[in-house]
């Protein structure tokens, strides 16, 4: 039985592969008509009468792109993987193979292809790639609601902690688990035998996993037994990653040199997939604004020079990612002096917490009253983006001053992810709203923060910027 199994998944394994590979052959074939001229006469030709140096460059990047694919990990097991993580796959795949393709055009020294071929290759390939996954993933889903494609598990501790996550095997029955039952020391319902006989117990049963939901402290020495037990018989170890019964961090796994590292994130992995990709549409997105509003730039600069002494430019120290300063670019709106005056003004602040506002600041220039009104001093921001201090969304970034009057803990943790210049805050009133809401704002982002989250406030900025609601 177990190997008719493994026949058919080495099968359904065999047929994903070829339908990616019959996916970047169709994108090729679009690519050559519509891509390059005279590209389907090209196509035809080249398939009912190949040359020698036809045949060899189709073969090439065929078997080429065989190789990359099989070695990207593609084809392994995604039982737990989310459809963002299969899309980022998919995303590398096609890159790489276009660029395989763009080399073999380069070693061929072909002239047929316009700039637009590659971009229509990588497009067409990136909809089929993302629809085939799309589809996998229906397709396994309705085998393992009908009781197909299971992987059988046991749960080593059958505590609360065990108790969710067999709660989790049996409700979320997408994930293909069927299981068997409990290992522990303490009799309970689906009592498979007590921990030392884990053994035997993976002798006569058939196992695929084991889910360790053990607490560490008292349990390590038989934690290590079960790994080594499992490491025996091939069996995959799951450690329930809770370990230290935190509110809001989440363990990732990873390697530090060879040695398994676990670390605790309370925001967004950093260094995760996601991360980079917002890290790329903050510079794209900059840098395409700074090229739009340069004029407008060039003539706020012009205004600011023409209305007041000083600078057009103000340069302010503020903390960033992990508390790290750095200077915020900002048209300027005040005074030459204003920080100096601002002692004198302390007294007069009308916003909670410890930061510093004033409606009616009489440092404010005239001009500096429209741009702050209209948020154009915070243009030169952009810059900071480009630099890498900021991103388009995030937390505002605080000056130091601010920081220092922080009275408690928890309102640090806005720090762990990377300012911006739009936020929560920014669409909800911006002065008007109060500090201890404010950092509740900030901590939500963290928390809640996604892609389509940044887009959804992105979107919402330009309008929250018109109406003025809040700015001081």
């Amino acid at each position: 039985m177990n190997s008719l199994k493994i026949k058919i998944r080495s099968t359904l394994v065999f047929l994903y592969r070829i339908l990616d590979v019959l996916a970047l052959c169709f994108a090729l074939w679009t690519a050559f008509v519509h891509g390059s001229p005279q590209g389907e006469q090209y196509i035809t030709n080249a398939f009912f009468e190949p040359t020698f140096e036809t045949s060899l460059f189709f073969l090439g990047v065929l078997l080429s792109w065989g190789v990359a694919l099989s070695s990207m990990w593609l084809y392994q097991s995604k039982r737990l993987a989310t459809w963002q993580d299969e899309l980022i796959d998919a995303v590398k795949a096609v890159g790489f193979c276009t660029l395989i393709l763009a080399a073999m055009i380069l070693l061929s020294e072909w002239s047929v292809m316009p700039k637009r071929f590659l971009l229509i290759f990588a497009g067409v390939s990136l909809l089929f790639f993302g629809l085939i996954r799309i589809y996998k993933r229906i397709f396994l889903r309705q085998l393992r609601q009908n009781g197909r494609n299971l992987r059988s598990v046991i749960i080593v501790g059958a505590g609360k902690r065990g108790q969710e996550i067999a709660k989790i095997v049996h409700e979320k029955n997408d994930f293909g688990y069927n299981f068997l039952g409990f290992v522990d020391d303490i009799e309970t319902k689906n009592h498979l035998g007590n921990i030392d006989e884990i053994s035997n117990i993976l002798v006569k049963n058939v196992v695929d996993e084991i889910i360790i939901c053990l607490p560490i402290k008292t349990f390590y020495d038989k934690m290590e037994k079960i790994a080594k037990a499992a490491e025996m018989q091939g069996v995959t170890v799951r450690v329930s990653s809770d370990l230290f019964n935190l509110r809001l961090a989440r363990a990732v796994p990873g390697h530090l040199s060879e040695t398994p590292i676990l670390s605790l994130y309370t925001g967004p992995l950093l260094s995760g997939k996601r991360m980079r990709i917002k890290s790329v549409f903050d510079f794209v997105v900059a840098l395409v604004l700074v090229i739009i509003f340069s004029p407008l730039m060039l003539l706020i600069a012009a205004l600011i020079r023409l209305t007041s002494k000083g600078p057009a430019m103000f340069l302010q120290d503020r903390v960033g990612l992990n508390k790290r300063p750095f200077k915020m670019f900002k048209f300027r709106t005040m005074v030459t002096d204003a920080e100096a005056l601002q002692a004198n003004l302390e007294a007069q602040n009308e916003a909670g917490g410890p930061v510093f506002k004033i409606k009616d600041d009489p440092r404010v220039t005239k001009i500096g009253k429209i741009l702050r009104k209209t948020s154009l001093d915070e243009l030169p921001q952009l810059f900071n983006v480009l630099l890498g201090d900021l991103s388009l969304v995030g937390p505002r970034p605080l000056p130091f001053r601010d920081v220092e009057k922080f009275d408690e803990y928890w309102f640090n943790r806005r720090f762990s992810i990377k300012p911006g210049i739009t936020c929560i805050w920014q669409i909800s009133g911006r002065s008007e709203t109060s500090f201890d809401k404010w950092i509740l704002q900030d901590l939500e982002y963290i928390d809640k923060w996604s892609l389509a989250l940044d887009m959804k406030i992105l979107l919402k900025t330009p309008k929250a910027v018109i109406a003025g609601t809040g700015a001081m």
